[in-house]
C-alpha cells in the first residue's frame, strides 16, 4: 500500500504529521511519502520520501496555486491512500478520488470555532464566515473515506457527518521526553514550551511574576512579532529567560531546570475542548503543570494528581498559587511523578500508534473488499 501524506501549511518535520504519524506508518506499510511546500527541496528523511512543491509567496498563492501543485504532485505517485492535513486541501477530494485512491482528511483543530478568535477577522464578521466554514468543511468531509482527528470533542463532531471517524490524541512519545526526577538540580523556575500567543496566558504570566524571584524559562516564536515587543517591555520581563526555538534536546534541558509547566490557556471555544501536547510533554517529564481551570483539562490534571488549576485571567491567583507551591519540593516531586506515571499509561503515542493502525488496516480492507466486488 502506497500511502502519501500532503501538507501546504505545516513544516515538514511537523511533530504530529512526520514524527508521529509518517514515521508510524512507514514502520507498519513501509511506503509512506510526504508531500510539502516549505521550499527546502526534495529529501529523503527517516526512509520517507519528502516531496517539496515550493514555498508560496503569500496566504492568496497558498490557496490556489500551492493546492493546485499538491493535487497535480500527489496524483503523480498514484498512492493507494491519501492523508490529508490542512483544511484548504479539502476541494481536491474529489479529484484524488477519481483516481481509485481512498482520501482521509486529518483535522487538527475545530477549525468553526477556531475562526471565532481569528484577530485577523473582524469581530462582527467571525460567526458568519464560522459558519460557512463549517458547513463546507461539513460538506466535503462526508465524502472522504476516513476522517482522523486530534481530540475526542472533534471526532463527536465529524461522527455525525462521517461513520468512519476516530481521533487520534496528539500525545507525546515517552522515548523523546526524558523524566528528571533529581529536584537538587532545579531552579526556582516555571516553563512554557510552545507557539507565544497572548492567548496563551503569556501577559498574565508576565504579570504574575514580575514582583517575585520566580524565573519564567521561555522557548517558542512569538506570534505577532509585536508581541515580543510588548512582552520585553513588560516588568515581568526582567525574570525570563528567554530561548527562542528549541529542539528536543534543548527543550528537555529546559525542562530538566523546571519545577512547574505553565499551559494557562485564554477562555476560548477551541481551547476548552483541546488536549494541548505540551501539557502532557510537562507531565511526561515529570513537571507538575499549572493549567486554566477548562472542565475537561481539571478532570485530567484533578483525577491524576498532578498538577493544579487557575482562572487564566487571575493574575492575583496564578501568583498566590505559584507562590503556594514552588518551594514545596515535596509536593511537586510527587505531583511529577504522578503525571509521568499517567502519561505511561494513558496519555502517550505507542496507544495512539496502534489506533492509527487499525484504522489504516480496516480502511485497506475495505479497499480490498471493493476492488473484490
Amino acid at each position: 500500500m502506497k500511502i502519501c501524506h500532503i501538507t501546504t501549511v505545516h513544516p515538514r518535520f511537523d511533530v504530529r504529521i512526520f514524527h508521529k504519524e509518517c514515521q508510524s506508518l512507514n514502520d507498519e506499510f513501509k511506503v509512506v511519502s510526504l508531500i510539502v511546500a516549505d521550499g527546502l527541496g526534495n529529501t529523503v528523511a527517516n526512509q520517507i520520501q519528502i516531496y517539496d512543491i515550493g514555498k508560496a509567496k503569500s496566504r492568496k498563492e497558498r490557496f490556489v496555486k500551492t493546492v493546485h501543485k499538491a493535487l497535480k504532485k500527489a496524483l503523480s505517485l498514484k498512492a493507494d491512500v491519501y492523508h490529508l492535513h490542512d483544511p484548504e486541501l479539502l476541494r481536491i477530494i474529489k479529484k484524488l478520488k477519481k483516481s481509485g485512491a481512498a482520501v482521509i482528511y486529518d483535522a487538527h483543530e475545530d477549525l468553526p470555532r477556531q475562526i471565532l478568535n481569528k484577530p485577523y477577522i473582524p469581530k462582527l464578521l467571525r460567526n458568519f464566515i464560522s459558519l460557512v466554514i463549517e458547513k463546507y468543511e461539513n460538506k466535503k468531509a462526508k465524502i472522504a473515506d476516513g476522517i482522523i482527528t486530534a481530540t475526542p470533542h472533534i471526532r463527536e463532531r465529524f461522527l455525525k457527518i462521517n461513520p468512519n471517524t476516530t481521533d487520534i490524541n496528539n500525545f507525546p512519545k515517552i522515548n523523546d521526553i526524558l523524566y528528571h526526577n533529581n529536584w537538587d538540580e532545579k531552579e526556582l523556575a516555571i516553563a512554557y514550551i510552545g507557539g507565544i500567543f497572548k492567548t496563551r496566558g503569556i501577559l498574565e504570566t508576565l504579570e504574575a511574576i514580575k514582583d517575585s524571584n520566580i524565573k519564567l524559562l521561555l522557548a517558542g516564536k512569538f506570534s505577532p512579532e509585536s508581541l515580543e515587543s510588548e512582552c520585553r517591555n513588560h516588568p515581568g520581563w526582567k525574570n525570563v529567560n528567554y530561548f527562542g526555538f528549541l529542539d528536543r534536546n534543548e527543550i528537555n534541558n529546559i525542562l530538566k531546570q523546571a519545577r512547574i509547566g505553565m499551559v494557562i490557556l485564554e477562555n476560548t471555544p477551541s481551547y476548552i475542548v483541546s488536549l494541548p501536547v505540551k501539557m502532557f510533554e510537562y507531565m511526561a517529564a515529570g513537571l507538575p503543570v499549572m493549567a486554566s481551570d477548562f472542565e475537561l483539562w481539571k478532570s485530567i490534571i484533578e483525577t491524576e494528581n498532578c498538577g493544579i488549576c487557575v482562572n487564566q485571567k487571575d493574575v492575583n491567583e496564578i501568583n498566590q498559587k505559584l507562590n503556594q507551591i514552588i518551594n514545596n519540593t515535596e509536593l511537586l516531586k510527587a505531583m511529577g511523578k504522578n503525571g509521568r506515571n499517567a502519561v505511561i499509561k494513558k496519555y502517550n503515542w505507542s496507544i495512539e500508534e496502534k489506533k492509527l493502525i487499525y484504522f489504516y488496516k480496516n480502511l485497506i480492507k475495505h479497499i480490498n473488499e471493493n476492488i473484490a466486488d
